[in-house]
C-alpha cells in the first residue's frame, strides 16, 4: 500500500499536524512518503525522514512560493497519476482543504474528511470519525483509489519512528493554465506570542465561567509563565470574548497537549470532543457537579478568581521569573 503524505509548512518548519498524519501513515506498513511544495523548500526534506518517511518529493519553484491551492493540485495530481499513490492524506487546515477538495475532483476520487483516526484491514484503509454530535465513533472506507483523507486538527501526534534521512525527489512544476490566474497581492499574519493552540503542549483554557473577557488577562499571564498558549470554549467565541482561532471543539478546533487545564469550563460533550486526547486534565470549577470533572484526570472545586492568580504566582516560583 503506498501512500503520499502532504506535508505542510510555514516560516520553515513543516508542521505539527502534517507529522501526525505522517507518522501514522508509517505506522500503517505503507510504503510512505511526504511531498513538500513552494519556493526555497527543499532544504526542508532531512526534517521528515524520522517521523516515517521513506522518501520526500519536492516541488521547490518560486512560483509556488504564495500559498494558493490551485497549483499545489497541479503538482500532487500529477505525481499521483505518475506514481500512482493508492492514498493521499492531508492534515487539517484551509489550504489544506482547499487542495483536498480540488484534488478530489481532478482525480475523481473519494475524499474522507474530518477523520480522528486511520488503520488498515487486509489492505484497505479504515478511517475513524465521529457521529451523532460526537458522542459516537464510526468506521469510514473508500469504494476505490486513490483515497484522499483529511485529519481533524490535533488528532494524530507526531512520534520519531523513521530511520533517518529520506530520499528526496525533485519534481517539476507545469502549472495549469487556470491555475496561475489567481495571484496573492498581500499575505497578512495575526499577531502572536507564543505557541499556537495546535502546537501547545500546555494549554490554559477558560470558558464562561471566567464571567467575561476580563478573566482571560490572568489566563495570558498564567500561560505565559507555563510556557503554553490560552484557548477557549464556543460559548467565549460566540460571546465575542476571545478570538475563533482559539476555540476548542466540534466546531472548534481538536487539540493534544501534554496538559490541558480548564478553568470555569462546563465539559460540554461538544467541547470534550476537542480535548480529550489531552495526556493530563485538570479542571477548575465552582461547581462542584460540572460534567468535567467525570472525565479530568485531577479535580478543583473553587473559584478561579481566586486560584488562577496564586497558581501563577506559584508557578513563577518555581521557575525563578
Amino acid at each position: 500500500m503506498s501512500t503520499l503524505v502532504f506535508l505542510e509548512h510555514h516560516e520553515g518548519t513543516v508542521q505539527k499536524g502534517s507529522l501526525g498524519v505522517l507518522s501514522k501513515a508509517a505506522s500503517l506498513d505503507s510504503e510512505t512518503a511526504g511531498v513538500l511544495i513552494g519556493s526555497g523548500v527543499s532544504g526542508l526534506a532531512s526534517q521528515v525522514g524520522r517521523y516515517g518517511a521513506s522518501r520526500v518529493l519536492v516541488a521547490d519553484d518560486e512560483q509556488l512560493d504564495a500559498p494558493l491551492p490551485q497549483p499545489r493540485i497541479d503538482v500532487i495530481e500529477a505525481i499521483v497519476r505518475e506514481h500512482g499513490f493508492e492514498n493521499v492524506l492531508f492534515a487539517s487546515s484551509v489550504l489544506a482543504s482547499d487542495i483536498a477538495a480540488g484534488l478530489s475532483g481532478r482525480l475523481d476520487a473519494g475524499l474522507n474528511w474530518d477523520l480522528a483516526d486511520l488503520s488498515s484491514a487486509d489492505g484497505e484503509l479504515v478511517g475513524s470519525t465521529t457521529a451523532l454530535e460526537d458522542t459516537v465513533l464510526v468506521e469510514v472506507g473508500w469504494v476505490g483509489t486513490p483515497r484522499i483523507a483529511l485529519f481533524r486538527s490535533g488528532a494524530l501526534e507526531p512520534s520519531e519512528t523513521g530511520g533517518g534521512e529520506p530520499q528526496v525527489e525533485t519534481v517539476s512544476y507545469s502549472p495549469a493554465e487556470h491555475s496561475v490566474k489567481a495571484v496573492m497581492v498581500e499575505q497578512a499574519h495575526e499577531e502572536q506570542t507564543g505557541p499556537s493552540i495546535e502546537e501547545a503542549d500546555i494549554l490554559v483554557t477558560g470558558g464562561r465561567g471566567l464571567g467575561g473577557p476580563e478573566g482571560f488577562k490572568p489566563l495570558e499571564e498564567l500561560a505565559a509563565a507555563m510556557g503554553g498558549a490560552v484557548a477557549s470554549t464556543r460559548a467565549v467565541v460566540d460571546s465575542g470574548w476571545y478570538p475563533y482561532q482559539t476555540q476548542i471543539g466540534q466546531t472548534g478546533k481538536t487539540v493534544s497537549p501534554k496538559l490541558y487545564i480548564g478553568f470555569g469550563i462546563s465539559g460540554a460533550i461538544q467541547h470534550k470532543v476537542g480535548m480529550q486526547t489531552s495526556q493530563v486534565i485538570v479542571a477548575v470549577n465552582k461547581d462542584p457537579n460540572a460534567p468535567i470533572f467525570t472525565f479530568a484526570d485531577f479535580g478543583v472545586v473553587g473559584d478561579v478568581n481566586d486560584i488562577v492568580p496564586k497558581l501563577t504566582a506559584l508557578v513563577k516560583e518555581r521557575r525563578g521569573s
